[in-house]
């Protein structure tokens, strides 16, 4: 069974330039997270968790890695009604444009929705880590008799200038909206919370960019084509048009994956004892493509806050407060720290490994006696012996040919070879 009443449109976001490299040549959605998922899955999961099962994913840069992934991960029942699909930007006779912004995408593909039968449309981003009940937020919105509602997240002062800010009366249906207010403005922008809220100082709204419409009043506000983002146009635009805008406050885990730093921040947080992101709730499993691999294999490694996926050969000296991904390989006495090894999309032949050794070329994987710290090793990466990156304030911003500097962090490019021997940072 799943919820009948509700499309849920997933965005997949722009070019990513803020994740770069990551999204040099994926979506945001198809970025790697916690070793073994991708950050599409995380919305698709909260859906599939509450029975909303009928799914687009909209995206127009480099969305083959993410077809790929949704093809091979999200199937149903040939009886069901059920979906995941990608809505990649495609020129018709009525829109021979690219997306030019949020709402302009879910405008463009508004036809393939009116396919079916629906009452609400749930639009949620690709690039955002959480584990919502999705399902009260939709229950919310019908009890309040809302036409559009909008998931809330109270923050702080030193917070607040970074989001946009929403203001709502005694029944939480929303008054008046600012972007990205000054600090000397704040005064005006708090709310009604929580007690646990106010005690943590925690008293403005901030939009989280998930939102649901009933269908009439989104046909309705996207017929000016001249608008074409949610947060910046349709919704400050409904509230001042006399709308019902309602504020569903979330109090969980949510973060917003939008740069190099939270990303890592965001990824490595998931090795604390009790995480806030849990990976290991079985009410709010997180989904993704099964893969058939073997079990990883440790020899002699001092673990501290690890995380390790799937079909990893380690024989390291230490890995600590780091995240491995699927298929990775480190060698004898090499020591990860504050790292993210993204691991591989395949395994070498031992024929292909032989060639390697004989002209004294890396093969993928971190080699022997390197030291990693401070660092993201994207997919596929072959790195040498002996081997230092060493990442931290110290460094300033920077690009390369096989790496680049993002707020100290180092980030080793898809795919490249470090040569034996080499220093980074």
């Amino acid at each position: 069974m799943f919820n009948k009443k509700v499309i849920s449109v997933i965005l997949g976001g722009g070019r990513g330039s803020r994740l770069a490299p990551l999204t040099s040549h994926r979506s945001k959605p198809a970025v790697p997270v916690a070793g073994k998922y991708r950050l599409v899955d995380i919305p698709i999961s909260n859906c599939i968790n509450d029975e909303l099962k009928r799914i687009y994913v909209l995206t127009q840069f480099n969305s083959a890695s993410l077809n790929s992934h949704i093809k091979n991960t999200y199937q149903f029942s040939n009886f069901s009604n059920a979906f995941v699909d990608i809505l990649a930007a495609e020129q018709t006779p009525d829109n021979p444009t690219w997306f030019q912004g949020t709402a302009d995408a879910v405008r463009q593909c508004q036809h393939h929705f009116h396919r079916h039968e629906y009452e609400y449309v749930l639009i949620l981003s690709g690039d955002q880590l959480y584990n919502m009940d999705l399902s009260k937020m939709i229950e919310s919105h019908e009890k309040s008799g809302a036409e559009i509602t909008i998931a809330t997240q109270p923050v702080s002062s030193d917070e607040a200038p970074a989001f946009g800010i929403l203001k709502t009366n005694t029944e939480d249906f929303i008054t008046s909206f600012v972007e990205k207010p000054d600090a000397s403005e704040l005064d005006q922008w708090t709310s009604e919370v929580s007690e646990g809220m106010k005690q943590e100082g925690r008293e403005y709204l901030a939009s989280m960019g998930i939102y649901i419409f009933n269908r009439n009043i989104l046909d309705e506000v996207l017929t000016d084509t001249n608008t074409i983002d949610f947060g910046k146009e349709i919704i400050p635009e409904a509230i001042t048009g006399g709308k019902k805008v309602y504020g569903y406050q979330y109090e969980g885990y949510w973060e917003d994956i939008g740069t190099i730093k939270a990303f890592y921040q965001a990824n490595l947080a998931l090795t604390d004892d009790i995480p806030k992101f849990n990976l290991f709730d079985k009410n709010n499993t997180i989904l993704t493509r099964p893969r058939i691999l073997p079990p990883s294999k440790i020899d002699v490694t001092l673990m501290k806050k690890a995380l390790i996926s799937e079909g990893s050969i380690v024989a390291a000296k230490s890995l600590e407060h780091s995240i491995i991904g699927v298929r990775s390989r480190i060698g004898k006495n090499s020591e990860i720290k504050d790292s993210y090894v993204m691991g591989a999309d395949k395994y070498q032949t031992l024929e292909e490994i032989d060639q390697c050794i004989k002209a004294k070329t890396p093969y993928i994987g971190i080699g022997e006696n390197c030291k990693i710290s401070g660092a993201i090793i994207e997919k596929n990466c072959a790195i040498g012996d002996n081997v230092t990156i060493k990442g931290g304030d110290h460094l300033e911003d920077t690009e390369t040919d096989t790496y680049v500097v993002r707020d100290g962090i180092i980030v080793i490019k898809n795919s490249v070879t470090i040569p034996n021997g080499t220093t980074i940072g």
